[in-house]
């Protein structure tokens, strides 16, 4: 049972994550859809020579992208787990909106079972929420981009084929790097370990 309560607030915790990855996926549909509707109106054509070099280099761009990105993640998932915790140090954690009674209002079981936890354990799980929050912004932003180089070369002349590609490299890209439950929890673990020594 406690298990399942520390699941389901692990994943109460990435719902601002998926809202982005859902933000991402919105403005792929977008693009895809703008450029159905607007079709020849948002075209301005460049000489197929220089867009097949364009063309060139954004999949170029697109294919480094991807190692790229999991590169960078990599990197941030692990400074995410050994930098020095803020909260470490302070030992406190500021106090969400509770009432006279001291419990915040509104509470399910998952929040019922966060109440209880230790205030250092708290500050561990609010730290690693905006740690692992940002390592979603930077991978979800960098794979946006080769989402945008099919719209590029939409309005610059190419036909549905290249934005359609592009489009779904991007959309892969928001699949691979979503956000994961077992990379948060540990972070949150990397930072508890922290507080204890």
């Amino acid at each position: 049972m406690g298990n399942q309560v520390e699941r389901e607030h692990l994943k109460s915790d990435l719902i601002l994550p998926w809202v982005i990855v859902g933000m991402m996926l919105a403005m792929l549909a977008a693009y895809i859809i703008i450029c159905h509707i607007l079709n020849e109106q948002l075209k301005q054509p460049l000489p197929e020579a220089q867009r097949v070099l364009l063309r060139t280099i954004f999949y170029v761009i697109a294919i480094v992208t991807f190692p790229l990105t999991n590169l960078i993640r990599h990197i941030q998932l692990r400074l995410n787990q050994t930098m020095p915790s803020s909260y470490a140090s302070h030992g406190t954690v500021a106090d969400d909106c509770t009432d006279a009674g001291g419990t915040t209002p509104w509470m399910g079981e998952v929040e019922q079972r966060m109440e209880q936890l230790p205030r250092a354990m708290q500050g561990a799980i609010a730290e690693a929420k905006i740690r692992y929050l940002v390592t979603i912004i930077v991978s979800m932003s960098l794979i946006e981009v080769i989402g945008i180089f099919g719209l590029v070369m939409f309005v610059l002349g190419d036909g549905f084929n290249t934005l359609h590609i592009f489009t779904g490299l991007s959309a892969l890209g928001l699949f691979l790097y979503r956000p994961k439950t077992d990379e948060y929890s540990e972070i949150i673990d990397a930072i508890s370990a922290q507080k204890h020594e």
